[in-house]
């Protein structure tokens, strides 16, 4: 049966009036918007309480008629059915998905029109912490946030282990102790604007500047970690636009100014950064020669130029002059160099 079909005969059932105020509050008319109740009341020449008045007699009748109708009986059931078997809780947008299969025709305002005159089950309006979604029971919606909330703690205690690409296995070692089948807890985490997805299919909390990078800063570290090799700041301004990682278009002189000023980066080579993380010190040749050779003792020429081209992107012949400087470095009988002595 066609949703025009359906709900002909509920709507058949109101004053012209009630029928005006419905359709006005559920957006069943052409526009598809569901109005205020000021708005209507505008329209009418009433006042909003008088809009409610008459909005809450329309939908006792429209109960009544809702129990009557097999064909609304069978859409709520269906309902019923997919939210139970997610675990009483469902987006809005997957509800809807499904109930597409089913139903011909059926729309979220025609939708809403059926919950809330039948009262069968529930609808929660996206807010600064959920999306849109469906839900059963009160049991089942303290459920899903409860099981939310236990994860995001649990995210915050394994960060490292969830960066490094093991969400999915701790999430199914987790939904196991709390008993909750994995089709489940992923219904209940769909619901939460607190996980997110960036664009390398990382997971995590949204708050975290891994997953959801606000700033330019964040942004070119989340590039760098990704690539795992030093890269121009033009590169990475690229590499942030091509991942769409901001609304807004990331410039070079920016991302080269913000680089800058942030300790987690070095400028290795003319205009190109690495992560300090992965190894790269800062500071000029020389400096960067006699951290190694404190740390390793004395090396060899090729093993110094070696050890220093892996945090730096200094020309062999530019480590090889600063090696010959003698105030700072001395050749040992065996070729080798250490730092000199003060």
């Amino acid at each position: 049966m066609s949703n025009s079909k359906l709900l002909a005969p509920l709507l058949g059932s109101l004053s012209s009036r009630q029928k005006e105020v419905i359709a006005g509050r559920f957006g069943l008319d052409k526009s598809a918007e569901a109005q205020t109740l000021a708005a209507i009341g505008e329209r009418l020449n009433v006042t909003r309480e008088r809009v409610r008045q008459i909005e809450n007699s329309a939908l006792v009748i429209l109960n009544k008629e809702v129990k009557k109708s097999a064909a609304c009986l069978q859409v709520l059931n269906n309902c019923k059915k997919l939210l139970k078997a997610s675990g009483g809780v469902m987006k809005k947008e997957f509800l809807l998905e499904e109930l597409a299969k089913l139903e011909d025709g059926m729309n979220e305002n025609q939708l809403a029109l059926l919950i809330e005159a039948s009262g069968e089950f529930y609808f929660y309006s996206e807010d600064e912490e959920y999306w849109s979604f469906y839900y059963l029971s009160k049991n089942d919606l303290r459920a899903a946030t409860g099981f939310i909330e236990g994860w995001s703690a649990f995210l915050k205690e394994h960060k490292s282990n969830i960066l490094d690409g093991q969400y999915k296995a701790h999430l199914k070692e987790y939904s196991k102790k709390k008993h909750l089948e994995q089709n489940k807890a992923d219904h209940f985490l769909a619901i939460s604007k607190k996980i997110h997805v960036n664009p390398y299919g990382d997971i995590g909390l949204h708050a975290w500047p891994e997953i959801r990078p606000m700033t330019t800063r964040d942004r070119a570290y989340l590039v760098l970690k990704k690539g795992g090799e030093p890269l121009h700041f033009v590169a990475i301004a690229d590499a942030i636009n091509q991942a769409k990682l901001s609304n807004q278009e990331a410039l070079a002189p920016t991302v080269h100014n913000e680089l800058i000023k942030d300790e987690r980066f070095v400028l290795v080579g003319r205009g190109i950064y690495a992560l300090k993380e992965s190894g790269y010190e800062p500071g000029i040749a020389r400096e960067v020669i006699q951290k190694i050779l404190k740390s390793s003792g004395p090396l060899k020429v090729p093993e110094v130029v070696s050890a220093v081209q892996k945090q730096r992107l200094f020309k062999e012949n530019t480590i090889v002059i600063n090696l010959q400087n003698k105030n700072h470095f001395e050749r040992l009988p065996d070729g080798r160099y250490r730092v000199r002595e003060s």
